[in-house]
Order: structure tokens, then C-alpha cells, then sequence
């Protein structure tokens, strides 16, 4: 049995990215100093293999260019986040198209991002100081979502395999047979955040409104203690 739906009526949702993908900012070739010849080759060949422009070539398993948008503020980081997924997925989504991930408060979107990355470095043993940068992007929804809110209160429940720590298996399989379906997507309590709320849209459409809003910067003493948050306005 699928999840029940709810009308989602949320504005200042919080998605952080990392700070290399700003659409405004330098580019990382560009700190390389080179000859411009050499560094017009280096920019097409980072073309040919970026995922969002094959994405908008209509050249991506996963999602066709019908689907992405166009002519809207920050279209290219709405496109991103459907067009490069992440290796081995998301919660709610494969590893061939991804999703919209956002916290509807800051302090969930940070607290997502913290552990992810910070597992990332327990990977590999991490043991020094580790500083990354995130850029915020503010998000409005509204539309009818799957809403998985009762999943980690009440034990019986089927939502409740989908909200694992560990374990993305049975929520991505749900993903798939929500969008497989036409589903908006699904709201989520996050695993990460005690009480904190979580959206994965599956719809670039859906995505509305986007904005900018603040610099975000972690700190990781190492891998095995959580960072301090540093938020510039």
C-alpha cells in the first residue's frame, strides 16, 4: 500500500549545495591560471562531461529535457539537482535521476548535510580539520506529496522501513514506484534532525519560487566529531 497523500502549502524550504556549484561564482578551472587556449579545452571537455547539459540535451536515461525547466530563476540549479545524481542514489531516488532534497527549517538541511559529508570523511579515516562552504537555495511547494510524517512515531507502521539509517532499499524502491506513478513526490520526517521535516520532489516543475539565500560553512574537527555551522547572510 502506497503512502497517503497530503496538499503541501511550504515556502523557505532549505536546500544547501556546495559552494563550487554556485552559478554566480568563478569556476574551480579558473584557479588554474592557464593560457586561454588551454583553457577553452579544459571547459569543453568539462561540457561534454557534465550531466545537467546532457540532461538538457534530451541525453539522460532517466529524465527527458521535457521535464526540466527553462527561462525560470536558477533554472540550472533546479536542473542539477534531477540531472546529477548521486552514486548510489538518494533515499528516494537512484542512482539515474535525482531529486530535490530540502529541509523545511535550516537547521534540517544542515543537519542532513553534516552527516553525509561527514561520513565522506569516516570513509576515510579523516583526522584532521576539514572546512567546506555550502550556498542555501530557498524553495516554495505546492502541490499534493506523499507524506511519510508518521513513520518514525508510530512502529507498526509500513512508512517506518523507509525512514532506515542504514539503508536505502526499500525507500528507493518506494521513489521509484511513486514517480513510476506521477507522484509530486514525498514529505518526510528527517532521519538525521529530531522533529525536523524533509521534502524529495520529483518534479523540476514543482520546484517553485527559487532564491538565494545564505553561505553556509562547516568546520569538522576531523571525521568524528560534528562541526561547527557558520551562517553569513
Amino acid at each position: 500500500m502506497l503512502p497517503r497523500t497530503t496538499p503541501i502549502s511550504q515556502d523557505d524550504t532549505h536546500r544547501l549545495i556546495p559552494n563550487r556549484f554556485y552559478q554566480e561564482g568563478e569556476s574551480v578551472l579558473s584557479r588554474l591560471g592557464l593560457p586561454p587556449a588551454q583553457m577553452e579545452h579544459l571547459f569543453q571537455l568539462d561540457d561534454a562531461t557534465n550531466e545537467r547539459l546532457a540532461g538538457e540535451a534530451n541525453l539522460l536515461p532517466g529524465i527527458t529535457v521535457h521535464e526540466l525547466v527553462f527561462g525560470v530563476p536558477h533554472s540550472r540549479i533546479i536542473n542539477a539537482a534531477f540531472t546529477h545524481a548521486r552514486t548510489g542514489g538518494s533515499r528516494f531516488s537512484g542512482e539515474d535521476r535525482g531529486a530535490w532534497y530540502a529541509g523545511f527549517s535550516l537547521k534540517t538541511a544542515q543537519a542532513e548535510v553534516a552527516f553525509h559529508y561527514g561520513e565522506g570523511l569516516r570513509e576515510v579515516n579523516w583526522q584532521e580539520e576539514e572546512t567546506v562552504a555550502y550556498r542555501e537555495y530557498l524553495a516554495d511547494f505546492r502541490g499534493e506529496f506523499h507524506d511519510l510524517r508518521d513513520g518514525l512515531q508510530r512502529a507498526n507502521t509500513d512508512s517506518r522501513k523507509y525512514l532506515q539509517p542504514d539503508s536505502y532499499r526499500a525507500s528507493q524502491q518506494l521513489g521509484r514506484r511513486l514517480l513510476d506513478q506521477g507522484s509530486a513526490g514525498v514529505v518526510y520526517p528527517s532521519v538525521r534532525h529530531a522533529a525536523g521535516t524533509c521534502i524529495a520532489c520529483f518534479r523540476p516543475a514543482l520546484v517553485g519560487n527559487v532564491r538565494e539565500g545564505a553561505r553556509v560553512t562547516f568546520t569538522f574537527p576531523d571525521a568524528f566529531h560534528a562541526p561547527k555551522v557558520k551562517v553569513s547572510r
